[in-house]
């Protein structure tokens, strides 16, 4: 019984807008337009609001590019940053101009030329020389860009394990956590595998390949400045991604096989923080977070910690509940400092011995 007087209730309420539709029809004044077809007031308002609207967007895109230029990455902390930010610099510059010309072009021109009933259109059939500009322009621009970009690709994905003394690492990803892995005083790691996992052995490092006794295997990854650094990147159990932004580093760790990616970091995590735009960045953070611990204290919960900066690898791929948790802390710092901590790290080898003794 719900049901149907449910259903009468509705159809009663479509018939009643039903019939004041009809009825606001009638109402109308005699000389009121219905026509479905535009006539030259439509076109003149569409016009004016073509050419307001692309004025709106040049505002909106002048305010966005000055109030969330602190959303921004700092200047690179890599030697090859420095090329990937030049090529993003130029692809942005140039499809900016591109943008700007054309969409400015498109509403003012719907503004001039709208519709009136006292005009009549201009038809060709077509125009070589207009073909010929809007066709060899962009294929010169855009092979241009190409070809840079190749080469900058080219440069950046240049792996060269002759190429002076380069350390070399071992990224491995699991859920959802990174170790590292060290080459050790010889600076080559020793072979693994997943099937040899057991007890302390967490990345399955070979006990029986000479080469990773020396091994060291740590979750925080320091690194020396200005001296070139190879990752060599497993995966325990499904898809990741290594990311370091401010390096301008990223390459997927896949399960089963090795990926790689090189870069020599440029700024220690001290000159890092103590630059121009990470002093006013951290300084802006800290204030959020003290008026959001007010509220905290105030509710007897505890206030947040002050936040200083460092670098970090992040998990680039949504690899499961806990993927946000997936980072490790990244040092950069002199030689010397980089040593010192090295020699301070336990080897595969005596981790080992350890457990068998145990």
């Amino acid at each position: 019984m719900t049901v149907l007087l449910t259903i009468i209730v509705v159809a009663l309420v479509g018939i009643t807008f039903w019939q004041m539709s009809k009825i606001l029809k009638l109402s109308q004044l005699k000389n009121v337009d219905t026509s479905q077809v535009a006539n030259d007031k439509d076109n003149d308002t569409q016009g004016k609001l073509m050419l307001g609207f692309v004025i709106f967007i040049y505002v909106l895109t002048i305010y966005c590019f000055s109030a969330y230029n602190s959303f921004f990455l700092p200047e690179s902390a890599s030697k090859h940053g420095v090329e990937y930010d030049q090529l993003m610099l130029i692809s942005l510059v140039i499809i900016m101009i591109t943008q700007i010309i054309t969409q400015g072009l498109l509403h003012y021109f719907t503004f001039k030329y709208r519709g009136k009933s006292t005009n009549k259109a201009l038809f060709f059939a077509d125009n070589d020389k207009l073909e010929f500009v809007w066709t060899i322009i962009p294929v010169i621009v855009l092979s241009a860009l190409i070809i840079y970009g190749l080469f900058t690709w080219s440069d950046i994905m240049n792996i060269d394990e002759e190429d002076g003394d380069p350390l070399i690492i071992e990224l491995y990803a699991y859920q959802f956590d990174w170790r590292a892995r060290y080459g050790g005083e010889d600076n080559v790691l020793g072979k693994a595998n997943v099937r040899f996992i057991e007890g302390v052995n967490t990345l399955g490092v070979d006990v029986s390949d000479s080469y990773g006794k020396d091994d060291k295997i740590v979750n925080e990854l320091h690194l020396p400045v200005n001296r070139k650094v190879i990752f060599k990147m497993r995966s325990q159990d499904v898809l990741h991604s290594a990311y370091m932004p401010f390096f301008r580093a990223q390459m997927n760790v896949v399960p089963g096989m090795i990926t790689e990616f090189s870069y020599t970091p440029t700024k220690t995590t001290e000159e890092m923080r103590n630059s121009e735009f990470m002093v006013e960045k951290v300084a802006t953070i800290n204030d959020i977070r003290r008026e959001k611990s007010k509220a905290l204290i105030a509710a007897g919960d505890e206030g947040l910690e002050t936040y200083e900066f460092d670098y970090y690898l992040l998990c680039n791929k949504i690899c499961g509940a806990s993927h946000y948790n997936m980072q490790m802390k990244i040092v950069v710092e002199p030689e010397e400092d980089y040593n010192a901590w090295l020699k301070e790290q336990q080897t595969f080898g005596e981790q080992m011995s350890a457990q068998a003794s145990n």
